[in-house]
């Protein structure tokens, strides 16, 4: 007689992992939200180029901002300055085409009395272009209002430097992908454990030897690898159809499926509290979309961060998904290794304890 097998709980992990895998796949609302909106926004974005209604224009530490062509220039609706950047940062924005230009305005003793030194990037040469044709028309208009005296700007040098294109899909692709695993950790999450436990489900686990840990080890496994197998594909398409930059190719994958993973867990931290809050099916889709929707929105997903209002930029700056997306970013287009976005890693690092110290408060077995 043979002797009785001890029990598994690794096993009974990867078996619950299996049948919760099949269960994704066979969710059709998993697969629009992971797959089909993201490929979707990609599409229609993508093709309609994201050309935006302003152009960012950077401004030099040592810029005379006192001058009435800053002002006329601030004034400018197709004009957006940037102020907060380091001199090293707006260099780098410049050459990968974050940027328009950069603008330096200098008062001088002498005629002309102001000198504009404005730098553009063939990486960004649309958007150069519309600025430096509001610059000129400006040029004009202030020099033909001095008729009666010496003219206000006489002289505009401008440079243009050398960079890599920073095409729409290199912005769009990374924020689509956070989409994809916010709507697939949120949602996913939240109605999967309250529909087990609704459905008695986990309690008549409780009647087997199966750990809790188990449970949540094979439901996380499962979105996790699902999600994966979406973000390889959608990185596939975005590269392959859009020419999406990964700029060290398979290591630039692999770095991107890493962050991936992390926000992934974090985000389902969220569908955890949501699942121990909500009484009912009913509620999880509005409290989940409290959660989603300004991520979403103000999280540069379609548009940079810095085209919202300064109070809405501090709002930004505070959600997980800013920083997951910026990562993916410095990533996949600067080469940026992981240790390069240690400071969107820490901060996700933040929420992930301070989402599952409230998840482990709020989450119900029964």
């Amino acid at each position: 007689m043979n002797p009785q097998k001890r029990y598994s709980n690794f096993n009974a992990t990867m078996a619950i992992a299996k049948a919760s895998f099949r269960s994704i796949t066979r969710s059709p609302s998993a697969v629009v939200f992971s797959l089909a909106f993201p490929l979707i926004f990609i599409v229609v974005f993508a093709n309609i180029g994201g050309s935006g209604v302003s152009v960012d224009v950077a401004v030099a530490k040592n810029c005379d901002t006192t001058s009435q062509v800053y002002s006329a220039l601030k004034k400018n609706p197709l004009v957006h300055f940037i102020t907060n950047k380091t001199t090293a940062e707006m260099a780098t924005s410049l050459s990968r085409g974050d940027i328009a230009a950069i603008i330096d305005i200098q008062k001088n003793n002498t005629q002309p009395l102001y000198t504009i030194n404005v730098q553009y990037s063939n990486a960004s040469a649309q958007k150069g272009g519309v600025f430096k044709s509001e610059l000129t028309n400006l040029y004009f208009r202030i020099n033909s209002s001095a008729n009666n005296g010496p003219p206000t700007v006489a002289e505009v040098h401008s440079t243009t430097i050398k960079g890599r294109e920073y095409k729409y899909i290199d912005f769009l692709l990374p924020g689509m992908l956070g989409f994809s695993l916010l709507s697939s950790g949120v949602f996913g999450t939240a109605f999967v454990f309250l529909s087990l436990r609704l459905t008695l489900v986990i309690k008549r686990f409780f009647a087997t030897p199966v750990k809790k840990y188990s449970i949540v080890l094979g439901e996380a496994l499962a979105r996790l690898v699902f999600s994966l197998l979406g973000a390889v594909f959608i990185i596939l398409v975005g590269h392959y159809w859009f020419g999406f930059t990964l700029i060290h190719g398979v290591v630039t994958v692999l770095n991107m499926l890493v962050l991936a993973s992390i926000g992934l867990i974090i985000f389902m931290g969220f569908g955890f509290v949501i699942s121990g809050i909500a009484k009912n099916e009913s509620s999880v889709p509005p409290i989940s979309n409290i959660i989603t929707m300004p991520q979403f929105l103000l999280s540069g997903t379609f548009f940079s961060v810095t085209a919202f209002p300064v109070w809405l930029q501090t709002i930004s700056k505070i959600l997980p998904l800013t920083y997951l997306n910026d990562a993916m970013r410095e990533v996949a287009f600067e080469g940026a290794g992981l240790g390069d976005v240690t400071h969107q890693l820490l901060i996700l690092g933040a929420w992930f304890i301070g989402i599952y110290a409230v998840a482990v408060k709020t989450f119900k077995w029964e």
